[in-house]
């Protein structure tokens, strides 16, 4: 039996719902969520991975911002960001 793998949601789905009632509480909030809540407070801004992390109060060691590296990246191949310059990312508008 074959699995087919999920393709993940698009820029749209990733938007924070807003809402912020109890169905929802602030820890199920995702990564990506949070990252994308985080262009959409500051669309203009082009961040590095340490600021986006000093930002959301993430932990700044190697392994933690590798990860990040990668969504980041994803949501740039998404459309979602774009790289103004090497390694720095910032809301496409």
């Amino acid at each position: 039996m074959r699995v087919r793998a999920h393709p993940g949601p698009r820029p749209a789905e990733l938007a924070p719902s807003g809402g912020g009632d109890a169905a929802d509480p602030p820890e199920s909030t995702t990564a990506y969520q949070a990252i994308v809540h985080a262009f959409n407070q500051h669309p203009d801004q082009a961040f590095r991975v340490r600021e986006l992390h000093e930002l959301l109060g993430v932990p700044t060691d190697d392994p933690c911002m590798t990860v990040t590296r990668s969504r980041l990246g994803h949501l740039t191949r998404l459309g979602f960001l774009i790289q103004p310059g090497r390694g720095r990312y910032q809301k496409r508008t």
